[in-house]
């Protein structure tokens, strides 16, 4: 039984590795990311997680292939995936002192092209951050390419004073989740 992963995320692969899983191989989807009109941001989370994995599952008939998105929500509004420092100050800016939503969607398709999808909400709280605890945290780098301008894994952890849910989550893979619908499909686990 393959496995494919329809992800470019190296944190995707390290994550299912945890629960002693490697993907026979990665290929990432590459589709539009923009939320559409009005798209709230569990639906938004969903909707990027199947349209990737339907995808991918055209290139690779009869194998099991999994997909993911995660997406920072503050309210309903969906931050983006911070590509230039002016970006990600400005989510970091909006996160701080406060309370934030984390979305982590992933679909897996079965070998007979059923789609199974599992969306995990997860709650992220912020100290309140001063200008030198954000200038610091951009002069690392670590927030390039993260939604919400951040990484928890990384040294954003020590700004993050409670988290609700699952810290794989967060990180980019609901590992509890994606475990219960490999099982679910018969892929063999332990």
């Amino acid at each position: 039984m393959r496995l494919i992963l329809a992800s470019a995320s190296p944190r995707r692969c390290e994550l299912l590795g945890q629960i002693g899983v490697s993907p026979d191989a990665v290929d990432p989807a590459d589709i539009d990311e923009t939320p559409l009109k009005a798209e709230l941001p569990a639906v938004y989370a969903a909707r990027v997680a199947a349209d990737k994995a339907a995808l991918v599952a055209q290139r690779h008939p009869g194998a099991l292939v999994l997909s993911g998105d995660t997406v920072v929500a503050a309210g309903r509004r969906i931050l983006p995936k911070a590509e230039s420092e002016a970006e990600a100050r400005k989510c970091l800016e909006l996160l701080s002192g406060r309370r934030h939503r984390v979305l982590s969607a992933i679909t897996l398709i079965d070998a007979d092209c059923r789609a199974r999808h599992r969306l995990s909400t997860n709650i992220v709280t912020f100290k309140r951050l001063d200008r030198a605890e954000i200038d610091a945290y951009l002069a690392s780098g670590e927030w390039h390419g993260k939604a919400g301008g951040y990484a928890i894994q990384g040294r954003a952890a020590g700004l993050i004073r409670a988290i609700q849910g699952s810290h794989s989550a967060i990180m980019g893979l609901p590992l509890y989740e994606t475990r219960a619908l490999l099982r679910a499909a018969g892929y063999p686990l332990d």
